[in-house]
């Protein structure tokens, strides 16, 4: 009698507790077969500073020795470059603030990694260890085709085909569906998220009892994507040149300090002024005069806002969604950091496939350049890059006061401007 095939699953290996547990997982499990994949995607030798990426290598190079399992390494230097890195400094300059960990997801992890499991390595699917989930059991990923689609904007609305949803992990404070938020449904028809199901205090405790202690001890990864944790500032600075500019009060118009770039600073920043007792924060840009505006509180009615427009939206299951479609609108919710809380939206489709959002109370610190990430109840319907922001609440404001006066004065004191 014939044995049954035995399945063979790569799982990407970070050097961290996430990925170890998970490639333990997949590891007990009936019929699989398991191989560790450690990505390089930043090159060593262009480094000024520490990181941690080769210390992350030989962690994860020990977890597949005491798994017992392949360990592989795999470099996407030029790729991740190409594709993240100078995508995110082209960001920073146009005066954005970019998430790149969503980009490094959609473009190496879950595209050239997948493509590298499937065609090198004869990969019956890919695993990491995110905390999501999808709406395939395993065996179904299984059963899924594998076969690259041709490059192209869209996918065909009258293709019949088996359509995967992205959904939040059990462990809503761990989620990581924000991050995933771009990847295709050619990547989530072959990946296992094995820690879906699991809270992080439960990953924590098999890691424990499986004496992966040299990953449990270490500290969450924070920093950019590959990169790791280090002062950003500095590190822009090497490879941006300083574009110097004034602090501008957003009250008044005064000049109240000098900065070395625009692209140092994100809304709700903290602004660095030497000359000033109280905290000012960063509320709006000026690219081209290299102005930023600042406001002396971390609540400023500057900083909130309840109206933006996206790029085209990439929606992961359903494009775009039909009720969106059928109604122009739709109503769901949103978030543009990782884990904060989801806010209600309605969401206004654009002939281009981006839409406007429009938050039904106004939100602080939207910024251009971040991921606007939409979401049904668990499931995350994907993801457009936000491009322009509406008028601050503050903006408003004036403009209410400028209607005000206007309307009280008496009709020979108000001066009619001549057009030009």
């Amino acid at each position: 009698m014939m044995g049954v095939a035995r399945r063979h699953v790569v799982c990407a290996m970070s050097g961290g507790v996430d990925s170890a547990v998970a490639a333990l997982l997949l590891r007990r499990r009936a019929g699989y077969d398991v191989t560790g994949v450690f990505m390089n995607n930043w090159d060593m030798v262009d480094e000024k500073g520490i990181c941690q990426g080769n210390q992350d290598s030989e962690d994860a190079y020990k977890v597949c020795q005491m798994l017992n399992i392949p360990f592989r390494q795999v470099s996407y230097v030029k790729e991740y470059w190409n594709e993240v890195f100078s995508y995110l400094l082209n960001e920073y300059e146009v005066g954005r603030t970019p998430n790149p960990d969503i980009i490094c997801n959609k473009y190496i992890k879950f595209n050239y990694f997948l493509h590298y499991a499937m065609d090198n390595l004869g990969a019956d699917a890919i695993a990491t260890g995110h905390y999501a989930r999808t709406s395939l059991e395993d065996n179904e990923v299984f059963q899924q085709k594998y076969a690259r689609r041709p490059p192209g904007l869209f996918r065909n609305r009258f293709e019949v085909r088996n359509t995967v949803k992205l959904l939040q992990g059990a462990d809503h404070s761990k989620d990581q569906t924000f991050f995933l938020s771009q990847i295709s449904q050619e990547a989530l028809h072959k990946t296992i998220f094995p820690l879906g199901d699991l809270t992080k205090d439960f990953v924590k405790k098999i890691a424990a009892e499986h004496q992966l202690h040299h990953v449990l001890k270490k500290k969450e990864s924070m920093g950019l994507c590959f990169v790791g944790k280090r002062d950003f500032s500095e590190f822009l600075l090497e490879y941006l040149e300083p574009r110097p500019g004034n602090f501008v009060s957003i009250e008044d118009g005064k000049v109240i300090g000098t900065h070395r770039g625009c692209f140092l600073y994100t809304f709700g920043q903290k602004a660095k002024l030497k000359d000033c007792r109280n905290a000012w924060f960063v509320v709006d840009k000026n690219i081209a005069s290299g102005e930023l505006f600042v406001a002396p509180c971390r609540d400023h009615p500057a900083l909130y806002r309840d109206l933006l427009r996206t790029s085209r939206v990439h929606w992961i299951a359903e494009e775009p969604p039909a009720e969106l479609v059928r109604d122009k609108m739709m109503e769901c919710n949103f978030r543009f950091q990782h884990l904060m809380a989801l806010a209600p939206c309605t969401l206004t489709l654009n002939q281009d496939g981006s839409v406007w959002l429009t938050l039904a109370k106004p939100m602080r610190d939207l910024t251009a350049g971040q991921f606007a990430v939409f979401y049904k109840g668990d499931e995350c319907l994907g993801s457009g890059m936000i491009l322009r922001l509406g008028p601050s609440v503050f903006t408003l404001q004036q403009g209410k006061k400028r209607e005000s006066t206007a309307m009280n004065m008496p009709a020979d004191e108000v001066t009619v401007q001549p057009t030009k």
